[in-house]
């Protein structure tokens, strides 16, 4: 362990505008919960026929072409709860039986084109990212976690919100964890202020592959920034643990392997997190830069029309906040508002069925 150092700055807490919430906060399922209405099923299901009389395909679809009426109050309401509240928020009871496969992914990127920009989710250009098991590992240079039956740490995902739709759970396993990055940012400012700012200098991460062409196969990013009053943490430990295995990255410090194990220790402290089942026709909503997400390993049912089946959304909302400049080399912009973030595929083509999962 690093001899503890004087911090050079003193925080207040709380240092950020963002909510700091603990479990027992989402005991009220109303503040991050909301219920899908008859009516707001029937807005959906006319958008779905809408958008089928006219000839529109998930490649050409537009908001025009997926007209939602009074359902756009309930996506209003789950933008400014994700960026002025919990930071977490899910939309309840989408009667998926009705639906065939095809319907649910043009009905969950009509939603998407609702609340923003989607961004792509690899460099081959994945814009509807399928969350299955495909054998792969999060530990290695290019595996992706949501490819794999494996638990995953807590961690944020590589745009400004992550969102989810359950098709289908696992016959067991698979429970979802939340963490208020927030409320463990304040814990670390109060209790252990040196490593508070070792956070928020700069770690090289692994690119995991998804670098540019000609581009080095990693970057350097602070784990904790603050601009304008508000917080933002991006946190993907694998990506900091196979960047140090590319020479030309320095060894990490020992006061930043200390603040890793930290970070790691209090996000799996049952203090600061809480976690829930998933229901099919769930679509779950994280804002990134102020809620760590993880997941617990599942076991799968042997028939493949059962399997565990998630589509994962990448988004760039209009109400995002401004980042640190510190975050500009992965986001590409740190302006608010603006479609940023994401693995742009090099030559700009977008994938709407993923060729790695069998989805």
């Amino acid at each position: 362990m690093s001899r503890r150092k004087e911090a050079t700055v003193t925080y207040s807490v709380p240092f950020s505008k963002d909510v700091a919430w603990l479990p027992a906060d989402l005991e009220d399922e109303n503040r991050w919960i909301y219920q899908l209405t008859p009516a707001d099923v029937a807005d959906i299901e006319n958008a779905l026929a809408a958008s089928k009389a006219a000839g529109a395909t998930i490649e050409t679809l537009t908001r025009e072409t997926f007209p939602l009426d009074t359902f756009t109050d309930a996506l209003t309401l789950t933008l400014d709860r994700l960026e002025n509240d919990m930071g977490l928020f899910v939309l309840r009871g989408l009667p998926v039986e009705r639906f065939t496969k095809d319907e649910m992914r043009l009905i969950y990127w009509g939603i998407g084109l609702h609340m923003g920009v989607a961004r792509s989710q690899s460099f081959k250009g994945d814009m509807l990212g399928d969350v299955r098991d495909a054998g792969q590992s999060a530990v290695t240079q290019k595996g992706r976690g949501y490819m794999s039956r494996e638990g995953l740490g807590f961690h944020t995902d590589s745009a400004d919100i992550v969102a989810l739709f359950v098709l289908r759970t696992a016959k067991s396993g698979g429970r979802s964890l939340f963490c208020s990055s927030v409320a463990v940012a304040d814990e670390i400012a109060r209790t252990r202020p040196d490593l508070f700012e070792v956070l928020q200098q700069p770690f090289y991460h692994s690119w995991k592959g998804s670098e540019k062409p000609g581009e080095k196969p990693y970057f350097q990013q602070p784990i904790f920034s603050i601009e304008d009053g508000r917080f933002s943490s991006r946190w993907l430990a694998p990506h900091i643990w196979t960047a140090q295995e590319f020479d030309g990255v320095p060894p990490l410090t020992e006061a930043q392997t200390e603040a890793m194990n930290l970070l790691i220790s209090l996000n799996d402290d049952p203090r600061f997190h809480t976690s829930m089942m998933f229901e099919p026709g769930d679509f779950q909503f994280i804002n990134n830069h102020v809620v760590y997400h993880a997941r617990t390993e599942f076991e799968d049912w042997e028939e493949e029309d059962r399997k565990r089946h998630l589509l994962r959304l990448w988004l760039a909302p209009t109400n995002s906040r401004r980042l640190h400049e510190g975050m500009k080399e992965f986001y590409g912009d740190v302006r608010p508002g603006v479609a940023r973030g994401g693995f742009p595929a090099p030559t700009g083509q977008r994938v709407f069925v993923s060729r790695n999962t069998g989805a």
